[in-house]
């Protein structure tokens, strides 16, 4: 009977234990329409940039400490902010939609999902996430910066390792001044 009893009486400790931990843990979704994300993709000849736009995402927190993490991204979305319209602007927004690129029509989200989480110091996090691009599940790390109410980050993602290799001096010969980088750039606002 004492035995019953303890275990009645860890059984209760634990469950308690859990609903506090639980309870400490807040959700903060973001505000997708004033969160962005912005690219910048380089060639030799020079670079373009655009934006895209976040279908959903939502940071943890226990208190003030970031805890987790996961987005939602419309990959649809993907505009070209360099070029005007009629000046080569919408040619290359179909590209990127298309298969050479991320292939949107069977690949319309890409998502992060953040995994590991350490303190670097004031309210700066080391993240490493996973990032899924067309498919394909890599991981990535960067540092994000958390505000009151915002959070942001920059970083390099290698597209080649999704399998975007159109134009990639790694994998073609000959493309001369039509080469374009393997890595693109993202910097990313949030607000929540």
């Amino acid at each position: 009977m004492k035995s019953m009893k303890n275990l009645k009486t860890i059984a209760l400790t634990l469950f308690v234990a859990a609903t506090t931990l639980t309870a400490s843990a807040q959700n903060k979704k973001i505000n997708v329409e004033k969160s962005k994300i912005t690219w910048i993709g380089k060639k030799v000849t020079g670079q373009h940039d655009g934006t895209l736009n976040f279908s959903s995402g939502t940071l943890v927190f226990d208190g003030k400490k970031l805890k987790g993490g996961s987005f939602e991204v419309d990959m649809t979305s993907i505009t070209v902010a360099d070029l005007q319209a009629g000046k080569g602007k919408e040619k290359l927004e179909g590209h990127l939609k298309a298969d050479d690129f991320f292939g949107v029509d069977k690949f319309a989200t890409s998502t992060l999902e953040f995994k590991t989480i350490a303190a670097k110091g004031g309210d700066v996090y080391t993240v490493t996430a996973d990032l899924t691009i067309k498919g394909k599940t890599l991981p990535v790390t960067f540092d994000l910066a958390i505000g009151t109410g915002t959070a942001r980050t920059s970083f390099k993602v290698d597209r080649t390792k999704y399998d975007i290799k159109y134009g990639s001096g790694s994998f073609f010969d000959n493309l001369g001044d039509k080469a374009i980088n393997d890595e693109f750039e993202l910097t990313v606002s949030l607000v929540y």
